[in-house]
């Protein structure tokens, strides 16, 4: 959880002084606003982590000053594992 807070806060850091405006500024903002929810309440749900690690990477993957923070991100995401499958 560590890892994925200071992941979230660098990312919200970068994108709140990030001059540009994009059209899905306000769903990467979203979306790391659930995240960082997640790891300050210590309760991750994978599939939801994914989902919002999909659209934060959607919604400022074009914006290569910010890459490097969406892979830091994903890269905690990634640490805890993959969706279980449902049977």
């Amino acid at each position: 959880m560590t890892g994925l807070r200071a992941a979230v806060s660098r990312l919200r850091r970068e994108l709140a002084a990030h001059p540009g405006r994009f059209s899905d500024r306000d769903v990467a903002e979203e979306e790391l606003g659930v995240l960082a929810e997640m790891a300050a309440r210590g309760d991750p749900d994978i599939a939801r982590m994914r989902r919002a690690l999909l659209l934060i990477a959607g919604a400022i993957g074009s914006v290569s000053a910010l890459a490097p923070g969406v892979l830091a991100v994903r890269n905690a995401v990634d640490m805890f594992g993959e969706v279980p499958r449902q049977r």
